[in-house]
């Protein structure tokens, strides 16, 4: 405000000085007028200098505290004082109160009424929490709880990017009685390793929170099961958390009729010292959106370490172009417990680019996954929906509920 007084003062002044010298040698017709008024004239232009070089002495600074999006807008200057302050990204959603899911009588629920996150009754859930993926991430949890026998033996893992967010308050306001915690992730841990991709969405760091599963969660927490957000599950996530992994880290659906070289370059697959990395094991392509971790064995072989190492070879030498899967393929693929297909229906978003719509595959489905371009959200909010996205929708929490809609119209 005083620097901005300032301005105003100094500007005045200028003006009302280039005005009394136009007055007084308007129409001058002497020779000592006329040289009087040369040297007025250079008076003035050294002001018009004096002021700009004012504004900008002001100014700058100002400039200088402003993201470059924010500086000019419209095509005029806006100073701080104008840029309204920043709002939480999650302010925009609104969702409505989930029913309250309670133990069947044959459960035996967790000892105790506290978050004891170590109880080994829990079936421990890990999923990423942000902004971009809310709703989808909200209906996975919605449609978990509504097809489990025993919900309130649930534990749900949030990972997150944004310490400081509402996401805690909005999980907490719409699943009642929900046991879960956030974990924020670092993005700076991964942003110097994270290469470009096929996809932008696929270069978010919080895709690479997984990579670090083990140091993330408590160390009394054994085993988790890792889901992606634009997921619904269709059966008792007890029977996934039951699975066996034997002596595997690793447990999920193997697909080994894909053909695993595209997901490499050839550049990889000429080096022998980076291609032996699958010597020795028959490597299946797996989708990483869902997946059964003993972390305990995640831990003791330092797994984040070698998935980290992969990214650091793709900076130099570009062995791969599809996100964060990859490095669990070099690290995985070929030791993996293999699940059952109906546990992973994944590919319903289509592919990478054009997200066209796609049939499930034949057999039975546990578990649908929207893994692709396109999400269920958005083609249903563009009225341009694909037939499976309907599967999704009954789990879609987002907006107002319908009564409070119809007292709204009402009034």
């Amino acid at each position: 405000m005083y620097k901005e007084q300032r301005l105003a003062d100094i500007k005045g002044t200028l003006i009302i000085l280039h005005l009394l010298i136009s007055l007084r040698f308007i129409g001058g017709r002497t020779k000592a007028h006329r040289r009087a008024r040369r040297k007025m004239l250079w008076v003035v232009k050294l002001s018009g200098f004096a002021f700009a070089a004012l504004v900008m002495i002001f100014v700058t600074p100002s400039l200088q505290s402003l993201a470059p999006a924010e500086a000019f807008r419209e095509g005029y200057l806006r100073l701080p004082s104008q840029i309204p302050p920043a709002r939480d990204a999650t302010s925009r959603f609104a969702f409505r109160k989930a029913q309250t899911f309670r133990n069947a009588g044959e459960c035996q629920g967790p000892a105790g009424e506290g978050l004891d996150v170590c109880d080994p009754s829990l079936v421990h859930i890990a999923i990423t929490l942000d902004a971009e993926y809310l709703r989808g991430s909200m209906a996975a949890v919605h449609s978990v709880l509504q097809h489990s026998i025993c919900p309130e033996n649930l534990f749900f893992h949030f990972l997150v990017a944004e310490p400081a967010s509402d996401l805690g308050r909005l999980v907490n306001s719409t699943f009642r009685f929900l046991k879960f915690k956030l974990y924020f992730f670092d993005p700076d841990l991964v942003r110097g390793l994270i290469s470009t991709s096929v996809r932008s969405a696929l270069e978010q760091p919080l895709n690479y929170a997984r990579n670090y599963i083990g140091d993330l969660l408590e160390p009394c927490v054994l085993r988790v099961i890792y889901l992606d957000s634009d997921i619904v599950v269709v059966d008792d996530i007890a029977k996934l958390w039951g699975i066996r992994l034997g002596s595997r880290t690793v447990g999920a659906p193997e697909y080994c009729h894909a053909n695993f070289t595209k997901y490499f370059t050839a550049g990889f697959w000429g080096d022998r010292r980076l291609s032996g990395a699958f010597r020795g094991r028959r490597p299946c392509y797996f989708n990483t959106g869902v997946m059964v971790i003993d972390l305990e064995r995640w831990r003791r072989f330092r797994y984040s370490r070698r998935i980290e190492r992969w990214m650091e070879i793709q900076k130099v030498r570009r062995i791969y172009d599809l996100g964060s899967l990859p490095p669990f393929l070099l690290v995985f693929a070929g030791k993996v417990e293999p699940i059952d297909h109906r546990w992973n229906q994944h590919g319903l978003g289509g592919d990478n680019v054009r997200g066209s719509c796609r049939d499930l595959h034949p057999g039975p489905v546990s578990l649908l996954h929207w893994s692709g371009s396109g999400k269920p959200w958005v083609r249903l909010d563009s009225n341009r929906p694909c037939p499976l996205d309907s599967l999704w929708a009954p789990y879609d929490l987002y907006g107002p509920s319908p009564s409070a809609t119809r007292s709204t119209s009402s009034s």
